[in-house]
């Protein structure tokens, strides 16, 4: 899995650039043919007080380009609600996967 992190307006630290790796397994446990990841974090330089962080992904899996994205006063929380964004998407294109093989396979039997 290829991961690229980068900020706008803010540099990627290494405690953050771990949080988010660590939090970024989870996909792969779920799903372990993810190609490429591509994590955006940044701040936005609006006056506005709530949800001035935002975390945006680029997924690409076998077959299928994914895009999350999550915006909260804090980038740890922007990060979470990412990541569960993703899980969700990639779970249900396993699920996709899994059930197009199994209609193949009743088909087959049939025949």
């Amino acid at each position: 899995m290829n991961l690229t992190i980068s900020g706008h307006h803010l540099e990627v630290t290494p405690s953050l650039r771990s949080y988010v790796t660590t939090k970024l397994d989870r996909i792969s446990r779920h799903f372990d043919q993810v190609v490429d990841v591509k994590v955006l974090l940044t701040v936005e330089k609006q006056k506005e007080k709530e949800r001035r962080q935002r975390a945006e992904c680029n997924i690409h899996v076998k077959g299928n380009d994914m895009f999350a994205e999550s915006s909260h006063e804090d980038l740890y929380a922007a990060v979470d609600e990412l990541v569960d964004k993703l899980d969700r998407q990639v779970v249900r294109h396993k699920g996709r996967l899994q059930q197009h093989n199994q209609v193949g396979a009743k088909r087959a039997a049939v025949m």
